[in-house]
């Protein structure tokens, strides 16, 4: 598993050579690596669905507990088919959509195939480290596709809006990680799983997660990202924003889902949230007149349905949810693209100015049935299966239940609704529009394009495999005394009639959209999420100009002010509330220790006593020599040696730099009334370090693991019996390099600091040279015609 991800990285890596060469040639080798993973996971595929999962642990620093941990389950294998095999249509598709050799071709076609594998790596993590780098991995992909080389305004604004509130809730959810993985003492996805940890840190976790979860799958109010992003090409829009990246947020409820069974904070915030993104969603979607807008309001409203059913926690809503996942992908994915195509030959995808595209482009028109007629949830598409088995998963659940299947009805009102007006404002003639001209696709777009709506078919009459898919995963809530199952067919019960309820006051929303769309504009809008985010953008701006100006005002003084309260507010509070000094603490371990801690704490006293900077140099080179004379004391003669040749740099360049600065220092009546503020912060951040430094060094109750190992190896590796010198020396060579290129730049900062001293003095003399021959030179007298003229320079 590892290395089809690694493939996936490396081949991207290597792609923009090809691109710039061919194009197509890139679309077609980036299509290569997922298809190759796509097929070794329908390999596994029978091994999965019977419960024996796939693992594999990449070790990156086993001492320290850091792997990359993989897992090839039946969750991760549903996500397969649609990142790998939505994958692979549309880098074909992109062969005849894009311009062979246009700017966004030659950047689309890596950065998609290093999205699949960013993708490909966030399913199969089996580790919540894993899981947070894949994640924001997408995060940066999709800020590149969608900005692509950032010319337009709309591009560069409408990616950076998805950054900012992807990566802002992905660093929320990094922190849930944090919890969830300290309180089970694991960060090991199946582990926490089966062992999940209790009380308040759970609670605590699911509500960071879920900000994470929501902002990914662009959950109200955080969904505006997902229709400004739509002006990213449509292949991007296709793969990202319809069969993968949004369904990252649904994945991750849908993975964690078992570890947060019960916890309110988990499935009342998504039920919520979800039912009002999949109603509000809906009906946006109801009135717009682009028609990539209006998949991407219903891909909204598909989002907030998802996570309604992958939130719940029973078998029946996970059955449900699995299934419409899996419905979703396929056909938003031909939907997509089916617009991309109709944009491509007739040049717009306004539906008021798109007529008779039905009759000209026939084939294309029967996929975009076959999709919408998934959505809608007819059968004997998928989309039906699921919609069936969605109604039915509440019923149980009393009036709640009931409610929340109401809403969902009238939430697939909408989805029918917007599914109709599609295909109506694509393909319908409308009286008044002049027939639009385009010219059939060819099979690169059209092929892509129909092989997801024709799965839908197939899976969907091909239920007992569909079933045996989803009720794979389902499986891990439970399956309890009545198991339910996907079926075309259930007999005359209650979520059939939700469904002709669904299809029925669908088609009656669309045939009434004028004037639906004209009470939406009557009514009032006090809520705008595009003019929130706005505003709290300006708002950050403001804010950060207002405490910059501030804060960086040149001086030093104020930063160190700064970064001391910094520390005793944020760590030092924490640390002074939980202070438990060791009980084996002594003031001293050897009679040379108080001498020499004496020296150290009169001269630092003396530092700011002193009136001269010469002075004031000199006595911080005593602290430092001090502090050498302790690691003497204590033991370390190479670190002694170390101090001992920074300090004298440091006091050289110093003393160099003095010569251009006044001898004494200068003190306004500014820095006299600041004098105890600056001596208490000073007295404070000295405390809070020296109490630190115990404290940390009394946690330490045993040598780690990592000290055993070079233990071990010194001797025989490095040929060093002093460790300290092996690992300086040897075990980090990059390290131990790094500082004597320190040293060196130190060194040649020093000699040009000589150098230049002695210029300044060389430059002095000869200007007073020459001043005092000038002084001594006669006057010059010249004359014109008998004139005399005295010339004194």
């Amino acid at each position: 598993m590892s290395a089809f991800v690694l493939v996936h990285l490396l081949v991207a890596l290597a792609l923009p050579m090809v691109a710039r060469r061919n194009t197509r040639a890139a679309f077609a080798i980036a299509a290569v690596p997922p298809a190759a993973a796509l097929v070794w996971v329908l390999s596994k595929a029978g091994a999965v669905l019977s419960g024996d999962a796939v693992v594999e642990e990449v070790p990156w620093s086993p001492l320290l507990g850091l792997e990359f941990t993989f897992r090839l389950d039946a969750l991760a294998l549903l996500m397969t088919l649609l990142v790998a095999g939505i994958g692979v249509l549309v880098l074909v598709y992109s062969i005849g959509y894009f311009a062979p050799g246009s700017g966004d071709a030659k950047r689309s076609a890596p950065l998609l195939l290093a999205f699949a594998g960013a993708m490909f790596g966030l399913i199969l993590a089996d580790d919540l480290l894993t899981a947070y780098v894949f994640w924001e991995l997408t995060t940066i992909c999709s800020f590149l596709l969608v900005g692509q080389a950032g010319v337009s305004r709309e591009s560069r604004r409408s990616a950076l809006q998805a950054l900012m509130i992807t990566m802002m809730g992905g660093l929320v959810m990094l922190l849930g990680f944090v919890v969830l993985g300290e309180a089970a003492g694991t960060y090991r996805i199946s582990e926490i799983i089966d062992a999940p940890p209790g009380g308040a840190p759970l609670a605590v976790a699911a509500s960071l997660i879920l900000v994470g979860a929501l902002t990914k799958s662009a959950q109200m109010p955080f969904h505006n990202w997902l229709p400004t992003a739509m002006v990213a090409p449509t292949p991007i829009s296709a793969y990202l924003h319809a069969a993968s990246m949004v369904k990252a947020g649904v994945f991750l409820v849908a993975r964690l889902g078992p570890v947060f069974l019960g916890v309110p904070q988990w499935y009342v915030p998504i039920t919520v949230f979800g039912l009002i993104t999949m109603v509000l969603g809906g009906w946006r979607a109801l009135h717009e007149t682009d028609l990539k807008k209006l998949l991407a309001y219903g891909t909204v409203s598909q989002l907030g349905f998802l996570m309604v059913l992958v939130g719940q926690g029973t078998y029946a809503a996970a059955l449900a949810g699995s299934a419409m996942l899996l419905a979703h992908g396929l056909f938003k994915a031909t939907l997509f693209l089916v617009v991309g195509i109709v944009d491509h030959q007739a040049g717009t995808r306004d539906v008021r100015e798109l007529s008779g595209l039905g009759r000209r482009m026939p084939a294309l028109a029967v996929v975009a049935v076959l999709a919408a007629a998934s959505m809608a949830g007819l059968p004997p598409m998928l989309g039906f299966l699921g919609k069936e088995a969605a109604f039915g998963a509440f019923l149980g659940g009393g009036g709640t239940g009931l409610l929340i299947d109401l809403v969902l009805v009238l939430g697939s009102v909408f989805t029918v609704a917007y599914s109709a007006r599609m295909l109506w404002g694509a393909f319908a003639d409308k009286p008044g529009v002049a027939a639009t001209s385009a010219a059939p696709p060819n099979g690169t777009l059209l092929v892509p394009a129909a092989i997801p709506a024709f799965a839908g078919v197939v899976l969907g009459v091909g239920y007992p495999l569909t079933d045996e898919l989803a009720g794979a995963y389902a499986a891990s809530y439970g399956t309890g005394t009545e198991v339910p199952h996907l079926e075309l067919w259930h007999g005359f019960e209650l979520p059939l009639l939700f469904s002709i309820i669904a299809v029925a006051g669908g088609l009656w929303a669309h045939a009434r959209r004028a004037r639906l769309t004209a009470l939406r504009d009557a009514l009032p809008k006090p809520l705008n999420a595009q003019r929130g985010y706005e505003r709290i953008m300006a708002l950050l701006e403001r804010t950060a100009v207002g405490v910059t100006g501030r804060t960086q005002v040149g001086s030093l003084p104020t930063y160190l002010s700064i970064l001391l309260l910094t520390v005793l507010l944020v760590p030092g509070s924490v640390l002074l509330a939980h202070l438990h000094l060791p009980p084996d603490m002594v003031l001293y371990h050897n009679v040379l220790q108080i001498p020499l801690a004496l020296l150290v704490l009169i001269a630092a006293i003396a530092v700011v006593r002193a009136k001269r900077r010469l002075t004031a140099v000199l006595l911080v080179g005593v602290i430092g020599y001090g502090i050498g004379g302790l690691f003497i004391v204590d033991g370390g003669p190479d670190l002694a040696l170390a101090q001992f040749l920074v300090e004298t740099l440091t006091m050289v360049a110093f003393v160099f730099a003095l010569r251009r600065l006044p001898a004494r220092f200068t003190k306004g009546d500014a820095a006299r009334s600041l004098r105890w503020p600056k001596l208490a912060l000073s007295v404070a951040g000295g405390v809070v370090i020296a109490v630190a430094a115990v404290l940390f060094s009394a946690a330490r109750q045993a040598p780690p693991d990592a000290s055993a190992d070079f233990l071990a190896q010194s001797e025989k590796g490095a040929g060093a019996t002093n460790v300290v010198n092996a690992i300086l020396v040897d075990f980090r060579a990059f390290d131990t390099v790094g500082e004597i290129s320190v040293l060196a730049v130190a060194a040649t900062g020093v000699a040009s600091l000589v150098l230049a001293s002695r210029f300044d003095r060389r430059r002095r003399s000869s200007r007073s040279a020459s001043n005092t021959a000038l002084a001594d030179r006669p006057a010059a007298v010249s004359g014109s015609g008998g004139r005399h003229e005295e010339v004194q320079e």
